[in-house]
């Protein structure tokens, strides 16, 4: 199912103090952060000037010198503009700020979590840590790129409002505080109700479009089952209780809007009755009682602002945790700080000696149990047995996807955990069970085994796996794109893209796990012939249920509950009248019928 989660689900922290998580990455772009508080402090100072020539032009027309007049208009001007571009600098700098360490943060994010061992997915959902590199950093980016700034800018012309109302009129100021909390307490008491109801509206959306999406990603199967008119009916349900929800929002923001709005143009009028009689009693000038409106204006909007953001922050600051906490998880595969090479060229000796493993997920039952086996170079070895029996385990083991709890996994005399993963791995083809289509072009897919491969080594390894026909049949060839997740293609056709994948790598060891499972019976055999000529000279391990694609091999070893119960060739196995003889007796049988 689709991650749906939005902005404002986001959990909240109450320490906004681990924000601080977020200065190892604004700190190299200090100097661009001291621009931006430069300018930031030019605007909030410009701002609170601007009312005092606003009051010296009001006054100026009862002033007889036309030049001063002039003089103050001009003055005014020059202003506005300082405060033009003082914003548009403001602007310019913070965004920038923001996008710089959010682009930083996201990849440093999916470069940490691309590199994590398969451990750490059990422990997490992909959604939610594609949720964490999207929506998280999309809130770090409104903090950094806008609250913070807005923040700031409205603190300092809060303190320093207060300041000049205190000094354009102390008796108005004591008005105004009066006035302030009884426009405060509506906002804070339906601002809160107002939040939760937000909260249950967007659930409600987000149960909507789970709905919607894992219904669509399934449509073959609702239709097949008839189940169209069930899922409808679920849907419109959902949807309804969202505009319900929706519509509960809708008026207890309506009711506040009005309280405030009343309340808040109430006590304008009454502090300019009061300033208008002080004016008809010439205790202040018309320029003095404008100017203390629009201070008052820009400290209640200032106090309404810091209230707003001060909720963005809180959700900012529980995205830093989660961010920070997703930088800091600790794999449990680790590259060692002075890995050792490994010998080129690789000869491919693989050996297991006496390995145990469970896997994090399943901690109680052991997947492995004292296995030892041993691949020669240039050795065919077919691992075979019922499902869950330990057979993939060995291929994810010697990919170091997971550290066995107990015994050692060797690769020509030397242990996978003495060396770098990228090292050893670059020896190593897979054809995993479910082969991994790209949302790219066939030849960008089968070039994905060896990135500086040409156009015609692509083709000749698409050839070599049965899959040059069928691409070429595209309507761009080898240039058609295959879609998300290969959709353009059967299964069969998947695996062999990945089989050609697997043969332009030309590794030393070659891993197939199922690699012929979903092919017909025409296309199998000549895939077979390929993966054999491909196993010429290379130490191969293959994972199969059909023991007709491993009578050939060099070796079959036997699995059962996590141990190896035998090996040998074929025809030994078969004499021996154990595990191997019973499945071969029901696929053969099987087969034959």
């Amino acid at each position: 199912m689709a991650d749906s989660t939005t902005v404002e689900d986001r959990p909240k922290s109450k320490q906004v103090g681990a924000l601080r998580g977020l200065l190892p990455f604004l700190w190299p772009y200090r100097g661009l952060a001291a621009l931006a508080l430069s300018a930031l402090v030019l605007t909030a100072g410009v701002s609170l000037v601007l009312p005092l020539a606003v009051r010296r032009v009001v006054d100026g027309f009862d002033s007889s010198n036309a030049a001063l007049l002039d003089r103050y208009f001009g003055a005014a001007l020059a202003i506005a503009a300082l405060l033009a571009v003082g914003t548009g600098l403001r602007y310019y700098f913070v965004s920038r700020l923001g996008e710089r360490v959010v682009a930083d943060i996201r990849r440093a994010l999916f470069d940490r979590v691309l590199g994590m061992s398969p451990a750490f997915f059990e422990r997490i959902l992909t959604g939610e840590v594609l949720s964490r590199i999207t929506t998280d950093t999309t809130l770090i980016l409104s903090v950094i790129g806008s609250s913070v700034s807005v923040a700031l800018r409205n603190a300092l012309i809060l303190l320093g409002g207060l300041v000049l109302l205190l000094l354009t009129s102390a008796k108005l100021t004591g008005l105004v505080l009066l006035i302030v909390p009884a426009i405060i307490v509506p906002i804070v008491v339906l601002g809160r109700k107002l939040r939760a109801l937000s909260r249950e509206n967007q659930d409600w959306i987000a149960a909507s479009s789970g709905a919607a999406s894992e219904a669509l990603l399934s449509v073959q199967t609702v239709q097949a089952f008839t189940h169209e008119a069930a899922t409808r009916g679920q849907f419109a349900e959902v949807t309804e209780k969202s505009f319900t929800s929706a519509k509960t929002r809708i008026k207890t923001r309506a009711i506040m809007t009005v309280i405030v709005i009343f309340l808040t143009f109430a006590g304008i009028v009454g502090v300019l009755w009061v300033g208008a009689r002080d004016v008809r009693a010439d205790q202040m000038s018309v320029g003095a009682l404008i100017q203390f409106v629009i201070y008052a204006v820009m400290v209640a909007g200032a106090v309404g602002a810091l209230s707003e953001i001060w909720g963005e922050l809180q959700r900012a600051a529980g995205a830093t945790e989660r961010l920070v906490e997703l930088l800091g998880t600790d794999d449990t595969v680790q590259d060692p700080v002075r890995p050792t090479a490994l010998p080129r060229p690789v000869r491919g000796e693989i050996a297991f000696q006496d390995v145990t493993f469970r896997y994090p997920a399943r901690p109680e039952a052991s997947a492995l149990n004292g296995v030892s086996l041993q691949v020669r170079p240039g050795e065919t070895v077919a691992l075979v047995g019922p499902s869950g029996a330990g057979k993939t385990t060995i291929l994810q083991l010697l990919m170091r996807f997971y550290d066995p709890q107990a015994g050692r996994i060797t690769l020509d005399g030397i242990a996978l955990s003495d060396m770098a993963r990228a090292d050893f791995r670059q020896a190593i083809a897979l054809v995993p069970q479910d082969p991994v289509i790209f949302a790219t072009s066939a030849r960008e897919n089968i070039r994905f085994g060896r990135l500086d491969a040409t156009d015609a080594e692509v083709e000749a390894a698409a050839r070599a796996a049965a899959a040059h026909d069928f691409l070429t049949a595209l309507p761009q060839g080898y240039d058609s794109y295959l879609g998300e997740r290969g959709v353009m293609l059967s299964g069969g056709q998947k695996q062999r893209v990945a089989i050609a994948r697997a043969i332009l790598r030309d590794a030393p060891i070659l891993l197939l796990d199922e690699a012929t499972s979903a092919l017909d019976a025409e296309s199998e055999r000549a895939v077979q012939a390929a993966v054999d000529k491909l196993a010429e000279g290379r130490s191969t391990l293959v994972v199969a249920h059909r023991l007709a694609t491993v009578k050939r091999a060099d070796r079959i070893v036997v699995f059962d509950q996590g141990r190896i119960v035998a090996q040998g060739t074929h025809d030994e196995l078969v004499a021996e009248d154990g595990l191997y003889a019973r499945l071969a007796r029901l696929q053969f049988t099987e087969g034959a019928v």
